[in-house]
């Protein structure tokens, strides 16, 4: 299939994923839309929110979906590198008493990896992600092992419980795409949820893509063209939250979002809009994903934290105050 009919597909192809996906998840309909695009922009995503949101089935119903392999590590604080990444182990042939090391994978090697509670370790050992997240590749004693495409992260954190739970480095939270809030439901959605799981056997979401139809997608989508005027608006929204850049709302903020950003608000408003079937991507399109890009990306003072405020409210103001 070319390009062109690919892309006429995207948009098609969105609805249907919705429809699966709705079919075994309540509601959540913003938090599935970014995540979607999130896998079409072939970028990782963290999800926050509370336990008991659905944070693990929404991720393992759009695998199920897409038709990608999926793994899933639970992280404790006795977790260790090589309990992600795979170990080597020493193999004896008893015929002839050679003794060879074997590299035996560990669970990120996978499509799409649901890293679950991914502050419950230390940093140590969720620095065993960093270069798969960045290079799609893992080294053991010296030996580089590709990851095979697609391959994503996936990851949720609990906001709330503090005890037991590391920070997320700095580094590790700028390899996310997006960081998405996920929410309570309101009285007619949990209505549903209580209904669907208290009878019967839950559904599973029947396959719509498979692994060589997304990175299709993913390789069309990298070749759209940029809108000048809409790389130059998401460079002032990244700039737009460091200190000194003369915004109001800087007052807030300690450290600004780097160029990652940049990157990522193009890449994020251009899927958003190929999704709905435009093939140039417009200011509202960039503004649709910022906060999600954003909101990882700064670090606010003491000052705002005595406030109450939070890195998303500051993010909404900055985008009002650019215009």
């Amino acid at each position: 299939m070319d390009d062109v009919s690919l892309f006429e597909e995207l948009a098609p192809t969105r609805e249907a994923l919705l429809d699966v996906i709705g079919q075994v998840v309540v509601g959540q309909r913003q938090v599935i839309e970014r995540m979607l695009t999130a896998l079409f922009s072939d970028g990782h995503c963290l999800f926050i929110g509370v336990p008991g949101l659905a944070k693990t089935l929404l991720v393992h119903t759009v695998a199920d979906a897409v038709g990608v392999n999926f793994g899933r590590i639970q992280f404790t604080p006795d977790l260790m590198p090589a309990d992600i990444t795979g170990t080597e182990v020493l193999e004896e042939d008893r015929s002839t008493g050679h003794r060879s090391l074997r590299f035996v994978k560990g669970p990120v090697f996978t499509n799409l990896l649901l890293a679950d509670e991914i502050n419950r370790t230390p940093p140590k050992t969720q620095a065993a992600l960093l270069q798969a997240m960045q290079e799609r590749s893992v080294t053991a004693a010296g030996v580089t092992h590709v990851l095979q495409p697609p391959f994503l992260v996936f990851a949720t954190q609990n906001p709330i419980e503090q005890e037991g739970t590391y920070p997320l480095p700095e580094a590790q939270q700028d390899r996310f795409m997006f960081s998405i809030e996920v929410g309570y439901p309101d009285t007619a959605e949990e209505e549903e949820i209580v209904r669907r799981t208290t009878v019967g056997e839950m559904p599973r979401a029947r396959p719509i893509l498979d692994q060589s139809r997304l990175l299709a997608f993913q390789q069309v989508l990298r070749k759209l063209p940029a809108n000048g005027d809409v790389v130059s608006y998401c460079v002032r929204l990244a700039q737009a939250t460091r200190p000194g850049s003369g915004y109001p709302s800087t007052q807030w903020i300690r450290w600004g979002a780097g160029p990652r950003a940049s990157q990522y608000l193009a890449v994020g408003a251009r899927t958003w809009a190929a999704l709905r079937g435009n093939e140039v991507p417009t200011r509202e399109d960039v503004r649709e994903v910022a906060e999600s890009v954003l909101r990882h990306r700064i670090v606010l003072n003491f000052e705002a934290e005595a406030s109450g405020l939070t890195a998303g409210q500051v993010v909404r103001q900055l985008l009002e105050e650019v215009g």
